[in-house]
């Protein structure tokens, strides 16, 4: 059992139960906690695993009662701390998950070095006065709003993408799109593939990888539908480029050939809700994030047009 004295971003705590008794140290780390082999042969390396507060090795056998700790250093992170809106709607010792505004890239780039998400972050961070390693377990566009999630140490980021390997973790978004869709409900399983290694376009090609996204019909307007969408994988531009695919590209996407569109200045693209367990927990997190401001604007005038 996960102890809640102690716990932080960096410090695992779990209480042997009876059913352990069968397993050695490494066994519980590996089997029951499902430590990733490369963090397994980290914190050995460093000598940080611990029962009853003494150093103990993999093969030590426990005993009911014991308390097993770990400690997980991190190299720090080499974002500069930058005062960027950082609009958190949920976090606990082990994730973050933030509603990214549009206009800004998750991560710095060749061309986008700083004023990222990362940057907010280490900002953010400072001001907890907290030290944890910021690793994104997933990644929105730039002009893409919505929740993003971000890990604080290697075991919350091998968990979290385990899950979605799985599909454990559940994504939705909202969109809005050109012309009216016809089917009220499809998943749309086409492959995604990558022309070139320098282009930022994705295609729908046989050579691709498997992808499939799901929407169900919320709302059709005069010339356009507003979708609600779910990933069952996760491929770069999944939604934008199977928008496209089925001849309703996304409202605002010149880069898969939107009309121009005088109520919005990006793609319509909206991360509305997510639903995963929690890392030390069987606990479910669900979370939502409203429309931004201008999706919101683009719905009314939607609406009002005849």
């Amino acid at each position: 059992m996960l102890s809640k004295i102690g716990q932080t971003e960096n410090v695992l705590i779990y209480d042997v139960e009876s059913e352990d008794i069968k397993y050695t140290l490494k066994g519980i780390l590996k089997n029951k906690l499902h430590f990733s082999s490369r963090l397994l042969s980290k914190i050995k390396r460093e000598k940080n695993i611990y029962v009853n507060g003494m150093y103990a090795k993999y093969h030590h056998v426990l005993n009911l009662g014991d308390q097993i700790k770990v400690i997980m250093n991190e190299t720090p992170n080499r974002f500069d701390p930058q005062d960027i809106p950082f609009y958190v709607v949920y976090e606990d010792c082990d994730i973050i998950i933030i509603n990214k505004q549009p206009g800004i890239v998750t991560h710095p780039t060749k061309s986008h070095v700083d004023f990222t998400i990362a940057n907010a972050a280490a900002y953010y961070m400072q001001a907890s006065q907290k030290n944890y390693r910021i690793r994104f377990i997933n990644r929105l566009d730039m002009n893409t709003s919505g929740l993003l999630v971000i890990a604080k140490n290697a075991y919350a980021q091998h968990i979290v993408s385990w899950q979605m390997k799985e599909n454990k973790v559940k994504k939705k978004y909202i969109a809005f799109v050109e012309g009216n869709v016809v089917e009220d409900e499809k998943t749309i399983d086409a492959p995604i593939y990558k022309e070139a290694e320098d282009s930022i376009k994705r295609t729908v090609d046989d050579r691709g990888a498997i992808s499939l996204t799901k929407y169900r019909v919320v709302e059709r307007f005069k010339n356009a539908t507003k979708l609600e969408i779910e990933l069952l994988t996760g491929r770069t531009h999944q939604i934008r480029v199977h928008m496209a695919y089925i001849g309703h590209v996304i409202i605002g996407d010149d880069l898969y050939g939107a009309e121009a569109n005088k109520n919005i200045s990006r793609q319509a693209l909206h991360a509305t809700s997510l639903k995963m367990y929690k890392v030390r927990g069987n606990n479910d997190i669900e979370v939502e994030a409203l429309l931004p401001n201008d999706l919101s604007l683009l719905q009314e005038r939607l609406s009002k047009e005849t």
